[in-house]
């Protein structure tokens, strides 16, 4: 590949990047128990056995037979959930039927004219409007609770803030207590947790197919670096690591600097993620030449997937994942400036093969 060639795969995989960052939110079908975009719907007639969601809206207009856990910035039921509703979001809104109980984090709460909620309902929220029937209790914590025509609350209701409407609706006692509120930090952190790492984990898949596609040799020479010196690729990445943060902030300090300091960070901030994929593939590829299997593929899977299983685990997965990034990011430095000390030395006219040729 001739050094212009490689040029144009290098800024591929930038677009494909950027790509992957700003389309892979796109909307999605929710075909699976979890899931992860800017829109997770389950369609009107579809079924799953549960849903556990992170996205920037999730909907549920079909049927969910068992729970659905989703944090998100807007969350609707419109259609039927067998089980218990557990959300933090911007908004929640149920104009459906939820047969368990429903307990939200959000800023603004909504159970419609209609809607039912077979258990007990315990919010958090700045504004609750409950209009539809609540067949168990509730515990509200909101700044303006408003209770419409055609709310009907079976038990009790307790609630902190200002209570507002049809307070006839309630058939057990009303009894205010400003201590109530609802945390469900607890509850909802490790899903969304869990669900983010899905979404990196599919983001990191996609890149580092894109990089093996476009540069099988270089990354093959990226994992042989890691492999054959990795002291002194581990080295090399921490110099990296430490380097050029200093010299992007020398070149913002100077006016005419700062639009290249610009670039620089993006630039910077796209090598680190190659060099999060190159470490994870070239310490896998490492790992399974040990026991006679050679396959790019299965490494690049092992290694993204291991590395995400390492996230999980406190300290010490941490640790594991900066040394296996330091080790990726040296290698893919060393790489690249092989590669341009080897353009630069050949004669002009004559083409060199380049990462990508085979």
């Amino acid at each position: 590949m001739s050094r212009n060639r490689f040029s144009q795969a290098v800024v591929i995989v930038a677009v494909v990047a950027l790509v992957l960052v700003g389309t892979i939110p796109a909307p999605v079908v929710a075909q699976s128990d979890a899931q992860t975009g800017g829109t997770v719907v389950v369609d009107e007639g579809e079924t799953v056995d549960e849903l556990e969601a992170f996205g920037g809206t999730v909907i549920v207009e079909g049927t969910v037979t068992g729970d659905v856990n989703a944090v998100a910035g807007e969350v609707r039921i419109e259609g039927d959930v067998g089980g218990n509703v557990e959300a933090a979001a911007g908004s929640v809104t149920i104009d459906g039927t939820v047969d368990g109980n429903v307990e939200t984090a959000a800023g603004s709460f909504t159970l419609a004219e209609d809607a039912t909620v077979g258990g007990n309902v315990a919010i958090g929220a700045g504004t609750a409007v409950i209009d539809g029937t609540i067949e168990g209790s509730a515990e509200i914590g909101a700044e303006t609770i408003t209770l419409g025509e055609n709310a009907a609350i079976a038990g009790d209701l307790r609630y902190g803030g200002t209570l507002e409407g049809n307070t006839d609706a309630v058939a057990g006692e009303i009894e205010q207590d400003p201590s109530i509120g609802v945390d469900l930090t607890p509850t909802i952190q490790p899903i969304a947790s869990w669900l983010f790492s899905l979404y990196v984990l599919a983001l990191n898949l996609l890149l580092g197919a894109a990089l093996l596609a476009l540069f099988p040799r270089f990354s093959d020479r990226v994992a042989g670096r890691v492999a054959s010196a990795p002291i002194k690729s581990g080295l090399t990445g921490l110099g990296v690591l430490v380097a050029v943060p200093i010299l992007l902030i020398a070149l913002a300090i100077t006016v005419v600097g700062i639009p290249f300091a610009i670039v620089g960070a993006f630039g910077f901030a796209l090598m680190i993620w190659i060099g999060v994929i190159y470490g994870r593939y070239a310490v896998a590829a490492w790992l399974l030449s040990a026991v006679g299997v050679g396959n790019r593929w299965l490494a690049l899977v092992v290694g993204l997937v291991g590395g995400a299983a390492l996230a999980q685990l406190p300290y010490v997965g941490d640790l594991l994942n900066l040394l296996i990034f330091l080790l990726g990011l040296g290698a893919l430095t060393y790489g690249l400036y092989s590669h341009r000390r080897a353009s630069r030395d050949e004669p002009r006219g004559v083409t060199a093969e380049g990462p990508a040729s085979d």
